[in-house]
């Protein structure tokens, strides 16, 4: 019984350390690669100033009343 803990702690810590990097790897080809991808996807056609007067027209600026 000398030790058990010291070896079942190396055991754990090392799984706890690979069960980690696993989630993270995952987390980032899952959901952080494809969140990129959209994100870059619509700001390639995004027109900021098409935008500003739909929001213009709407009357949602307070700084630039519709005309």
């Amino acid at each position: 019984m000398r030790r058990l803990l010291a070896r079942r702690m190396k055991f754990h810590l090392l799984g706890a350390f690979v069960v980690s990097v696993g989630c993270a790897t995952l987390y980032k080809f899952i959901v952080a690669e494809p969140r990129k991808r959209a994100y870059a996807e619509y700001y390639k056609s995004y027109d900021p100033m098409k935008d500003f007067e739909a929001m213009k027209a709407a009357g949602v600026l307070e700084c630039a009343p519709p005309k």
